[in-house]
């Protein structure tokens, strides 16, 4: 069970862009390009562990530089050069919290998301101000949350859509 180990209260963040129609994926990928959005992911997640599950890391297709990488996965073969391989979200959380993480990052899919859901004390939220086609869909965030910044940017050359960067805390 996810709560058996001991959580710092304040150690687990989630990070997402989320359409209107909560839609955060479509064949393995993201379903958007917000190049807005990037750079706020690489901006708060640099310097810090993220957790991410195998189909996220597969899409990506390599570690993420700056950040320690903890992959998860069920196939106790799987290899990912220059990423920690584990194979459940307490070995991760274990993993970045042994190693003096101050806020790790859970950032995908959607089976990691609704998994790390109750341990999440704080997320940034990219909405997507549009309808989005996608087989994947960011699952229910539970009780409790306030939002305690927003800052709204518009579609340009460099971004498909409008959208809002929100934090949220509980």
């Amino acid at each position: 069970m996810t709560n058996s180990i001991k959580v710092n209260k304040k150690l687990i963040s989630a990070i997402v862009a989320i359409s209107k129609n909560n839609v955060i994926g479509r064949d393995g990928h993201l379903p958007w390009h917000l190049s807005a959005d990037l750079k706020r992911f690489k901006a708060i997640t640099t310097g810090h562990s993220i957790i991410l599950g195998r189909k996220n890391y597969d899409d990506i297709g390599r570690p993420l530089p700056n950040r320690k990488n903890y992959v998860l996965t069920r196939n106790v073969a799987f290899k990912a050069p220059g990423c920690v391989v584990c194979n459940s979200l307490q070995q991760a959380i274990k993993g970045a919290q042994d190693d003096g993480e101050t806020e790790c990052f859970i950032v995908g899919g959607a089976a990691v998301y609704r998994e790390a859901m109750p341990l999440v004390k704080k997320m940034y939220v990219t909405r997507v101000l549009a309808d989005v086609d996608g087989d994947v869909h960011f699952p229910e965030w539970g009780e409790g949350w306030r939002k305690v910044s927003e800052e709204r940017f518009e579609a340009d050359e460099k971004n498909d859509f409008p959208t809002v960067f929100e934090v949220w805390e509980r």
